[in-house]
């Protein structure tokens, strides 16, 4: 099925007529709503309570939004698809949902999971106002009767109450006591496997188990930290290149090397050749990419000259995605000591933070894990193994970022291909352990076993 144009217009006079009660707006306007409810957290944060199933005009889009409600009522998140199909089907077999519906639900579903989700701002606008009206609507239906008994302080606060309908400005509250339930629902469908984590995984399970979520945390911002030449680039390829694998969105900003030397390493590590061998080899590298590409997943490389990129280009660049509905679930972002501030003061402490408070702001915004790299100082260099204190520049990166891992290795240790990961701070879970690792540095794969934790 086509994906439906967009018609940002008012309704016909023949849309006009329909029941009062229903949306304004014609059905390619109504599926972008439900794309919104079904996929865009923060479209429910700001639209709480101001749509409604009832609200549509085809009853399989209005059962996707009420599954979806109700489900962002519980957990604070959109279903995934496989979440979404076992509600749908443990609904069917409750026969809480008809036959005929079911129909439009799987005629409906690949629309509203393509829909267009951008111009989130405009819809929630127009989400509002309509609720708005609705709301005037109905405290003036209401009054006619209070008009009779004279009860003019009861049609004031109908009418104020009205008007204060409309989209919410902050991200919505959670009643911590009220919903136990939803989270020890969560704990035993994790448990049972009727759920799956909504970390991304790192490629290497025993380096997964030993973060809070089972992998990099989404609006998240996780920092891998290192001398200069540690591998901190190397580090974030191979993550990237991992969560790919596992069918995840990736989006890949490079501040300090170009596109192609990207596309490189990947290249070797993929194929599992050595950088230098890649121009001897290019038929096998070929055949080994196109093997392992995989059947879900995307992976977005960008260049940016370096100092020049802003947190607001990363924003536009991730608006300009959406608005082709790809949504990503990792951004990494080589470097942020590198990034430029939204707005450059005297002060290099200041920019530093700035920026990564931006990064963080971001990954929110995107319900996605953002994973990035800083230097150590001079001194953090010159020993066996860097700490939270050895952060070049300003110590504000290591408050911000949720998880903190530095890269130590002496000159024996990268003889032999092994490594130290040391988990220097933490926000949700133990640090100040150490992970050794293998590596292979000429096929630029950073991390190929776990050998022990200390």
């Amino acid at each position: 099925m086509s994906k439906p144009a967009l018609a940002l217009v008012p309704p016909s006079p023949a849309e006009e007529e329909e029941e009062a009660r229903t949306y304004e707006f014609n059905d390619a306007f109504q599926i972008k709503i439900a794309g919104m409810v079904l996929r865009d957290p923060l479209f429910n944060q700001r639209t709480d309570g101001l749509v409604k199933p009832e609200y549509f005009t085809n009853a399989g889009v209005a059962t996707l939004v009420n599954i979806a409600l109700e489900y962002y009522g519980k957990y604070k998140r959109c279903p995934d698809v496989v979440t979404l199909t076992n509600i749908i089907r443990d609904r069917r077999a409750a026969k809480l949902i008809r036959s005929d519906v079911l129909d439009l639900i799987k005629e409906t579903l690949p629309q509203v999971g393509r829909a267009d989700i951008s111009d989130r701002d405009y819809v929630v606008d127009q989400v509002a106002v309509f609720a708005q009206h609705q709301a005037m609507e109905q405290a003036i239906i209401k009054s006619v009767d209070l008009i009779e008994k004279r009860d003019f302080q009861a049609i004031r606060k109908l009418v104020e109450q009205a008007i204060q309908v409309g989209a919410s400005a902050d991200l919505g509250g959670v009643d911590y006591f009220e919903n136990i339930e939803a989270r020890t629902q969560h704990r035993r469908d994790l448990l049972s496997g009727a759920a799956a984590t909504r970390a991304i995984t790192t490629g290497i399970p025993d380096l997964d188990k030993e973060l809070a979520h089972g992998g990099w945390g989404r609006k998240e911002l996780s920092l891998m930290m290192g001398a200069a030449k540690a591998g901190k680039s190397m580090s974030l390829c191979d993550f990237g290149q991992a969560a790919c694998l596992a069918g995840y969105n990736v989006l890949y900003a490079t501040l300090e090397v170009s596109a192609k030397i990207i596309e490189d390493r990947l290249d070797a590590n993929l194929a599992d050749i050595a950088v230098r061998d890649l121009k001897m080899r290019p038929n096998d590298v070929e055949a080994a990419i196109k093997a392992k590409k995989p059947k879900k997943g995307i992976f977005k490389i960008h260049e940016f000259p370096t100092g020049t990129m802003k947190p607001s280009d990363l924003r536009r660049l991730l608006a300009r995605y959406r608005s082709q509905d790809i949504r990503f679930d990792l951004i990494i972002v080589d470097y942020a000591d590198i990034m430029a501030p939204e707005i450059r003061s005297d002060s290099p402490i200041e920019n530093f933070r700035t920026i990564y408070v931006d990064l963080r702001a971001i990954a929110g915004e995107e319900d996605a894990a953002m994973l990035t790299a800083t230097q150590t100082n001079r001194e953090g260099a010159g020993k066996s193994v860097a700490k939270m204190t050895d952060v070049a520049e300003d110590f504000n990166k290591i408050r911000i970022a949720d998880v903190v891992i530095s890269i130590n290795a002496t000159d024996e240790e990268k003889s032999i291909g092994e490594a130290r990961l040391f988990f220097a701070a933490s926000r949700n879970q133990a640090d100040g352990f150490t992970l050794r690792i293998k590596q292979d540095r000429e096929k630029m794969k950073f991390i190929t076993k776990v050998l022990g934790k200390e």
